[in-house]
């Protein structure tokens, strides 16, 4: 039956599909409830706690099955030693442990039992904030479907890049640390959850800018070795140094260190001159490489803004005229 129905889905799915399709593309997504869950902070913390009582239960559950095994070995032993009306109470009162036992699972672990009643409790205004999610973010984002993989509906395959969940618990994890924000804060992180939203719509920026940001890290790092090489060889030159003023000093005493014996003198290489101008000049590089990039956002940001302040205008423009034409129809058919 629950076949039935799928295939009755899909068949009604496909057949508004073909409609939609005529005037534009369809767009799908999905998420995965059980892995938005297991993400969300509370219910991993509700869960957890419920988890523990059901451990709680099955331990009690254990007990007495150890207790009931106790009574039916105890009664196998001594089964010779006593009366028919003996025997007969004591299976009566094994039957009725066993029957407190099954209806105890029942009550924990049935259908209807406590753990399910509680774990739909606790995963009830979880899975509220969910569809509410999903859905603004449907509306935002023009998608005409959005499924549950973790659902009794089929999916055969689905590609990564049509996967809402991550998105889903974004939206939740920043309504959450909304709360705890000033209104300054919350105007800030709008509009760095506009620019991650803007990436993960075009994932082609995305990785731009992580390329970008691959080149910037290894431009860094290469600085940072240059300095630490610049400053490793300062710092010999500088002990080399010290040891020639040593040599001198004990040669003017009349004592030579073992330190002397074993080194020669050197004199300071401009090499290390070199390799800080050197390194200097890729920080600068480095500096105006960022302050380039930092452009190109404030330019695509500016063409942005232009481009909704002319599609208000556009659509300020067809409000304008709509209302012109329908006060001209009106004063048409008001005429005599």
């Amino acid at each position: 039956m629950k076949k039935q129905l799928t295939l009755l889905f899909l068949l009604l799915l496909s057949t508004s599909s073909v409609v939609i399709a005529q005037s534009r593309g369809i767009k799908i997504g999905y998420i995965d409830m059980e892995y938005i869950l297991d993400k969300v902070p509370a219910y991993a913390e509700a869960k957890n706690q419920l988890d523990q009582k059901a451990e709680k239960w099955k331990q009690e559950i254990e007990t007495k099955k150890n207790d009931i095994a106790k009574l039916k070995e105890a009664l196998k032993t001594e089964r010779v030693l006593l009366t028919k009306e003996l025997i007969e109470e004591r299976e009566e009162e094994i039957a009725f442990q066993e029957k407190e036992l099954i209806d105890y699972q029942q009550k924990r672990f049935g259908p209807n039992g406590d753990l399910v009643v509680q774990k739909a409790t606790l995963v009830k205004p979880i899975q509220d904030q969910v569809f509410n999610a999903v859905q603004d973010l449907a509306e935002a984002r023009k998608f005409d479907y959005v499924f549950d993989k973790s659902s009794d509906i089929t999916i055969l395959f689905a590609a990564k890049k049509h996967d809402l969940s991550d998105r889903v618990i974004s939206v939740l994890t920043r309504a959450e640390r909304r709360q705890q924000m000033s209104k300054k804060q919350i105007k800030e992180e709008e509009e760095k959850e506009r620019k991650e939203d803007m990436i993960a719509d075009n994932p082609e920026m995305s990785e731009r800018q992580k390329q970008m940001e691959e080149r910037k890290a290894a431009r860094l790092k290469l600085i940072e070795e240059k300095k630490q090489a610049a400053e490793d060889r300062k710092k010999a030159a500088d002990e080399k140094r010290k040891q020639q003023l040593e040599e001198k000093n004990n040669k003017k005493t009349g004592t030579v260190s073992d330190t002397a014996k074993t080194t020669t003198a050197d004199k300071p290489s401009t090499a290390d001159k070199k390799e800080e101008d050197k390194a200097k000049v890729e920080e600068t590089k480095a500096a105006r490489e960022d302050a380039k990039n930092k452009s190109l956002e404030e330019r695509k940001k500016l063409i942005e803004d232009r481009k909704k302040a002319a599609e208000e205008k556009r659509k300020q423009q067809l409000e304008a005229r709509e209302a012109a034409k329908k006060a001209k129809d009106s004063v048409r058919t008001n005429k005599p």
